[in-house]
């Protein structure tokens, strides 16, 4: 079984100027060709293009939904390089994690609210 690595990047938004290259469109294709070469000569694959929605506030309190367009790639992973994830090693993980901070982190001693000389006595009401 294949396993898979992605990279997701933004599509360019404008053309690249180069020798020979004059309309808007020939430079935009220009700019596109040099992003999908540059990664793939890294390994990456290219798979699809999307246009996902992108929530952004404007001003305060408005929010505006706007478009961006993505450029998904991928590359093949060595399987013996993958260690398979399981709620089992999450949890050591986890457990290993907060066990360093823990033990990281100094105790305070308790100090006894009796023994506080600015803390006044509670007053008790007589019936």
């Amino acid at each position: 079984m294949s396993q898979y690595e992605y990279k997701v990047v933004p599509a360019p938004k404008k053309g690249l100027k180069a020798k020979g290259v004059k309309s808007t469109e020939d430079r935009f294709a220009h700019a596109l060709e040099t992003a999908m070469n540059t990664l793939g000569a890294e390994g990456w694959e290219y798979q699809r293009s999307d246009t996902l929605p992108s929530e952004e506030r404007s001003g305060l309190t408005r929010r505006v939904t706007t478009f961006q367009n993505m450029l998904v790639f991928r590359r093949a992973v060595a399987v013996d390089a993958i260690e398979p994830v399981t709620v089992d090693s999450v949890e050591n993980r986890t457990t290993q994690a907060i066990t360093a901070v823990v033990e990281e982190t100094p105790l305070l001693e308790a100090k006894s609210l009796d023994a506080d000389p600015a803390r006044p006595e509670p007053q008790v009401a007589a019936e």
